[in-house]
């Protein structure tokens, strides 16, 4: 501040707010799923590895799973989307990252909210989940004062995920998985999904059941 120069009080308050979810799901996961996730047979993705089973959650191996997936993703839609629709499973994939492999930026498309699930003991350091919070081309560079970061201007933010952690969040959100810098393998599951029932306005014509 100048020499002479009156400091003006003033209030920094949020317009908008980007939520995620997390809470813990280990005791609906069994040593012996964990074990049946790890078996599934998997393919070369274009950083990690990915299972060839995409609808994972349709298994009934995993049926205790995707129950307590369903009921966390009805807390999601009540208490954070606020809305009274039904929050289904799409897709859901196993993801396992080798030592020295992350996971490249992405989003998920024709989705609303996906989900990481780290279903089995994770390794040390358990490879960050990071959210970075532009999704575009960058036409203007400005770098945050080193130390000054805040939930308003910080660029990124991470999880860091435990064993049996379940994370919700906005499928538009560009994320990456930090490179696994342990020497064991990182195991996860992935998942997509869509709402049931009507949106829009019968009377505005926009209706539409799914």
């Amino acid at each position: 501040m100048a020499r002479g120069q009156t400091a003006r009080a003033y209030e920094v308050k949020p317009l908008f707010a980007e939520p995620y979810l997390i809470t813990n799901i280990a005791d609906a996961i069994s040593d012996k799923q964990i074990e049946f996730i790890k078996s599934l047979k998997m393919q070369q993705n274009q950083m990690n590895h990915i299972s060839d089973e995409l609808y994972l959650f349709n298994r009934p191996e995993l049926r205790s799973i995707k129950k307590a997936v369903h009921e966390v993703l009805a807390t999601f839609a009540s208490e954070v989307m606020g809305v009274e629709h039904k929050l289904e499973v799409t897709q859901s994939w196993a993801l396992m990252n080798p030592p020295g492999v992350g996971m490249h930026a992405h989003t998920h498309s024709n989705s609303l909210v996906s989900g990481s699930l780290y279903y089995a003991p994770l390794p040390d350091p358990p490879g960050n989940m990071v959210f970075e919070r532009a999704n575009g081309y960058r036409q203007i560079d400005l770098r945050v004062t080193e130390g000054r970061q805040n939930v308003y201007n910080t660029p990124r933010n991470a999880v860091i995920p435990k064993h049996g952690d379940l994370v919700l969040f906005s499928s538009e959100i560009m994320h990456f998985v930090e490179p696994n810098r342990s020497q064991e393998n990182r195991h996860s599951i992935a998942f997509n999904t869509f709402v049931r029932g009507t949106i829009g306005s019968f009377r505005d014509v926009s209706e539409l059941k799914l």
